[in-house]
């Protein structure tokens, strides 16, 4: 479960560097990429978002196991 926890991380941190991006330079990673709009952002974006709250239910979980 480990393995699949550094996943979900790492792809929570993705999106979190595309929304610092965003937000400071106006700049977005995935639609340049992928195209605005396209079904590729749209899964991209879908992803980042359940890898997200899959991570609120670890930290959750840590946080009750201490």
């Amino acid at each position: 479960m480990e393995t699949v926890q550094k996943i979900l991380l790492v792809i929570t941190i993705i999106g979190a560097i595309n929304w610092g991006l965003i937000g400071i330079l106006d700049f977005n990673l995935v639609d340049t990429i992928f195209g605005v709009g396209s079904l590729f952002s749209r899964i991209i974006y879908s992803l980042v978002g359940i890898c997200g709250l899959i991570n609120i239910g670890i930290l959750f979980n840590h946080i009750e196991a201490k």
